[in-house]
């Protein structure tokens, strides 16, 4: 009998038209001139060859494979064996052991301290930026384990064993005694439940154990990156009070510390990451610092790890924007590439100034860190390393989003990148004391620090006469600080202003004409909105997006 069934070739619907392909197999650092640039004019010239290449590896379709990898498959939590025996860890997925081993093998979280050449730490701080294009998770005991250094280099006993650990190259995932180790990494218990940023309301008490050792008692509400191999974590004294301590994970008889993790904690980004909660059941530590002065110790440390929160979200920032020039230049709609019209450019071009200004911000303050020993820099460092980490980390959120809304539909579904980078930008913003937090403290180093004023005029006046706009915003934001005595309550408007007064000087500087007179008639001359794609009609998009672009 014959078929009177229509040909199977008049149902095919299945064609894939309009459609950009994967963005893969770009060198992250060339195609980044605001990072290039940044890290000559910071004093770390000879690492531009070596982050090219680095650059180029972490760009491949390998590397973007293992970022995602380590994210879809989060750590296993493993209280106990199938004994009943506290085991207390956590099991990886091989994807985080491979980015651990690669971040430990270039130096990004201790070189900078290993080999203290001039530049230094900028070169690290790139490094990070680019990692966290790929990965953000196993940047968190990075971090750590980089602010570690200073405040455990000073206590002769640790540094003679822990130091030359920190210092290595290799990462050793075994949890055996640091003696027995290759190499180590760390985290920190500062936070409490009914503390959080307040880490002088903390409850966790130590008691003296003998031998220099304290006994420490009590719960921490977030333990970062648990499967560290010591951390810092602060607690009382009955004596003096808040004091910070060196706690190792594994005893030196290879008997596990009495650290008990409760449970995992579920968090909306950082997913690779083993973050806990647990209970210090008599755990083992040693002081670190003086007793009963926890807080510098404990700030300290958060002074390097706020710099690689700003370093983190710049990272975040300048995927997020590769990932929307790169849809626009492929989709089509209404009859033109995206790319090609009008006020999508505005958008692309004003995403694309923020990420310049972040990028450029984050680096200057890295250039701080390696010229400590040149006091105006110091008192520098003081005032914008919060300054930086405030508004860096508040501007990724937003501009995130923006670029899924180029996306669109294919921005919000879970098979590509945005959701996951979507999830991870508020993070640097809470953690490490949270935007408030960050803001009190430029008002404690305007008032403890005097000369961090001079040296943040300093900085700035170089620009002055090159832009009118800019002269006229550093008028008022002068005005600001010579009222800055007791107002808090205007401090987030103090700090932004601070932050934008520098970006503008170091563009007005240091970058193309287009981008620093778009933006400094947009953020300090107020020809704009309230949201991405408000530039001024004056702004040359054209330039700006093309020295963005993600080739």
């Amino acid at each position: 009998m014959q078929s009177h069934l229509p040909p199977l070739d008049r149902f095919e619907t299945h064609e894939v038209a309009n459609q950009p392909p994967v963005l893969e197999g770009r060198n992250l650092c060339a195609v980044n001139h605001a990072l290039r640039e940044a890290l000559a004019r910071e004093g770390a010239d000879w690492a531009h060859g070596e982050l090219t290449t680095l650059g180029a590896e972490l760009g491949s379709a390998d590397w973007i494979r293992r970022g995602d990898d380590a994210n879809r498959n989060p750590p296993a939590f493993k209280p106990f064996d199938r004994y009943g025996n506290r085991r207390d860890e956590f099991e990886f997925h091989p994807a985080w052991h491979e980015c651990m081993r690669w971040l430990k093998r270039h130096g990004v979280d201790t070189g900078a301290w290993a080999d203290p050449r001039p530049g230094a730490h900028v070169r690290r701080a790139a490094l990070f930026q680019l990692f966290a294009e790929i990965e953000c998770g196993s940047l968190c005991p990075i971090t750590m384990t980089y602010g570690a250094v200073p405040p455990v280099s000073r206590v002769s006993e640790l540094a003679q064993a822990w130091l030359p650990l920190l210092l290595s190259r290799e990462y050793d995932p075994r949890s055996l005694p640091a003696a027995q180790k290759r190499g180590v990494t760390m985290g920190m218990g500062m936070t409490e439940k009914q503390g959080g940023s307040d880490v002088r309301a903390n409850t966790t008490r130590a008691e003296p154990a003998g031998d220099g050792w304290y006994s420490l008692i009590g719960h921490k509400w977030f333990f970062s990156a648990s499967m560290g191999d010591a951390f810092l974590v602060t607690a009382q004294t009955a004596a003096r009070g808040l004091t910070c301590f060196f706690v190792p994970r594994i005893l030196e008889d290879g008997t596990r510390n009495a650290i008990h993790l409760q449970r995992a904690k579920d968090k909306l980004g950082d997913r690779s990451n083993a973050g806990a909660e647990v209970e210090l059941r008599g755990a083992l530590g040693r002081v670190v610092g003086e007793e009963g002065r926890g807080v510098p110790t404990v700030i300290e440390m958060a002074t390097y790890t706020r710099l690689d929160c700003a370093n983190g979200s710049a990272g975040l920032m300048r995927q997020a924007l590769s990932q929307a020039l790169h849809h626009a230049s492929h989709r089509k709609a209404f009859g033109a590439r995206l790319i090609d019209q009008p006020l999508m450019r505005n958008v692309l071009a004003d995403m694309a100034l923020e990420v310049e200004a972040a990028t450029a911000l984050a680096m200057r303050v890295a250039g701080t860190f390696d010229r400590q020993h040149d006091e105006r820099e110091n008192e520098l460092r003081r005032l914008v390393t919060p300054v930086a980490k405030y508004w860096i980390c508040k501007r990724c959120p937003p501009l995130t989003f923006e670029a899924m809304e180029v996306l669109g539909g294919n921005g919000y579904v879970e098979e590509g990148p945005m959701p996951r980078l979507y999830r991870q930008a508020p993070l640097n913003s809470i953690w490490e004391g949270a935007g408030n937090v960050m803001c009190l403290d430029v008002l404690r180093a305007l008032r403890k620090h005097p000369r961090a004023t001079e040296a943040l005029q300093a900085e700035i006046a170089p620009a002055m006469g090159r832009s009118a706009v800019l002269a006229r915003f550093v008028e008022r934001l002068q005005r600001d600080l010579a009222r800055s005595e007791g107002q808090e309550a205007d401090s987030r408007r103090l700090v932004e202003r601070i932050a934008l007064a520098l970006q503008g000087a170091i563009l007005i500087r240091h970058a193309p004409e287009a981008i620093a007179q778009a933006f400094c008639a947009s953020r300090l001359g107020g020809d704009w909105g309230h949201a991405f794609g408000t530039l001024p009609g004056s702004a040359d998009v054209g330039a700006i997006i093309e020295r963005a672009w993600p080739r």
